[in-house]
């Protein structure tokens, strides 16, 4: 009689984002993917975090490089921060809306599961531009059914000392509440 033996299968969650997700300007060890890895191992939950963000990355950037990603990593959660170098740079929503939703629907074929996280801009552009800006991780939540965190860096954004000295990205006393901000969204999809 063979033993069954039971072979336990580490599956990869995916951060698809850009330098607040990527750790700018802080070692990396502290940046929030990081203590997602930290949290997620110490409650004995098989995951292991694949980041994939790069500082500076647009929604183009990533239609570009998701399914070579999806390819490599396979994820069965993909974490998705994107969008807020678009409006910085005043790209137009229909452009941001359409390449966010194009990796959405990339992922969805390939079977992951995603949580958006939304972002607010400074209203350089005008309340108009922002206001849309903002309505797109709505829309997109809604038009794929997928979670959404709606403002990824709250409780961090206007707090000078959790802000790194160009005002836009979150220090290391910052990334704790980064993660927070996620986790009761998140562990629904893992658990």
């Amino acid at each position: 009689m063979n033993p069954i033996i039971s072979v336990a299968k580490t599956s990869n969650i995916l951060i698809f984002g850009d330098s607040l997700s990527a750790g700018y300007g802080i070692d990396i060890d502290q940046a929030w993917p990081t203590l997602l890895q930290q949290k997620l191992t110490s409650k004995s939950l098989d995951y292991r975090i694949i980041n994939a963000s790069i500082s500076g990355e647009t929604t183009e950037g990533g239609v570009a490089r998701i399914e070579n990603i999806l390819k490599k990593y396979t994820p069965k959660l993909i974490i998705l921060e994107l969008g807020g170098n678009d409006g910085l740079r005043g790209f137009p929503h229909q452009r941001i809306k359409n390449n966010l939703d194009k990796i959405i629907k990339t992922s969805i074929v390939k079977n992951a599961s995603l949580l958006l996280l939304g972002i607010k801009i400074p209203s350089n552009y005008g309340p108009r531009y922002t206001r849309d800006f903002e309505k797109i991780y709505l829309d997109l939540a809604q038009e794929n059914n997928i979670p959404l965190i709606e403002f990824f860096i709250e409780n961090v954004a206007l707090n000078k000392k959790l802000m790194q000295d160009d005002g836009i990205h979150p220090n290391e006393l910052a990334q704790p509440i980064l993660l927070r901000n996620i986790w009761n969204t998140l562990i629904p999809l893992i658990e």
